[in-house]
């Protein structure tokens, strides 16, 4: 299989069918073996009706539905678990992504890359509402994650199949996917694709999705430098709580020795106490989290490098 083209599904009964006829005209004049893999997430509507008649005439068609509603990023992860394409393609049901940039985004990685975002440098989004967040968004996502893209949140994007089958999902993770995937060493291209306005429905985006993203962004940050190494991090906040609460105890100790200043009735004193505790509980938290990163990584055979080719002589 060359392609696989994995699409979420929620509440779209009105672009279901024009989704579906205008993303199989462009890959039926591609010449490639393809396959569409549709997630249903729980909708309430008849699009997943209207797709089970046309998987009937179309083998090229895969559904997935879900019980209930789990999420985009669920519904990405179980496209991409069952996808067969040596390429995976994403992209929304909204039809604001075009499926005629497809082969655009495939040119790009044949020039050697394994991750492809699209950017939608027009949007045909209400600025205040959307693209103004959004640009805040990116900015604070590239400086946080050090993968420097101009849209993060846009859907369409490819990857090679090696890359996505080792990410695990969760939360609001489905955005993230370029940056925690650097974490792997592999290499990512951005170009430029078409954004339509939406014809039917409603938008399932809001301004209450940004303080998930923000907590999402702190996970992919962590996993990013300190998934293997969590003492670093709770271990060096540790040992400045604690360092900085033992110095000012001996400052007061001096001057209680020396110049009589009383220490009991001090808030500083208090406070230099509760640093060295927190400190304390840090060093250990970090040592615990240690523990259990060895867990994971040991019990479920998890990689901490990942080879790209092997070289030597046969």
């Amino acid at each position: 299989m060359d392609l696989s083209v994995v699409i979420p599904l929620f509440n779209e009964e009105e672009n279901a069918d024009l989704l579906y006829r205008e993303l199989s005209t462009v890959l039926r004049g591609m010449n490639i073996s393809y396959e569409i893999v549709i997630v249903d997430d729980g909708s309430r509507d008849k699009g997943l009706e209207i797709l089970r008649n046309v998987q009937a005439v179309d083998s090229h068609l895969v559904l997935v539905s879900f019980r209930k509603n789990f999420g985009q990023t669920a519904a990405m992860a179980a496209g991409f678990d069952h996808a067969e394409g040596d390429v995976i393609v994403t992209m929304d049901a909204d039809l604001q992504n075009d499926p005629a940039d497809i082969p655009k985004v495939l040119e790009k990685m044949k020039e050697g890359y394994d991750v492809v975002a699209g950017w939608r440098h027009d949007r045909q989004d209400p600025y205040l509402s959307r693209i103004l967040p959004s640009r805040i968004a990116n900015k604070i996502i590239s400086t946080a994650t050090g993968v420097r893209l101009h849209d993060y949140g846009c859907t369409l994007k490819a990857f090679r199949k090696e890359v996505v089958k080792e990410i695990s999902l969760y939360g609001e993770m489905h955005r993230f996917i370029p940056a925690i995937a650097s974490g792997m060493g592999i290499s990512i291209a951005e170009v430029r694709v078409n954004h339509r306005p939406r014809r039917f429905g409603s938008s399932k985006y809001g301004i209450s999705r940004t303080i998930r993203v923000i907590l999402d962004l702190l996970t992919v940050k962590f996993l990013l430098n300190y998934a293997t190494r969590p003492i670093h991090v709770f271990g060096s906040i540790g040992m400045l709580s604690g360092g900085v609460g033992f110095i000012l105890t001996c400052i007061m100790v001096l001057q209680r020795q020396f110049w009589g200043v009383p220490m009991g009735d001090r808030p500083l004193f208090l406070l230099s106490i509760l640093l060295m505790f927190i400190g304390v509980q840090f060093v250990t938290g970090g040592l615990l989290a240690e523990l259990l990163a060895r867990t994971y990584h040991e019990a479920q055979g998890k990689p901490i490098y990942y080879i790209k080719e092997i070289f030597k002589k046969s």
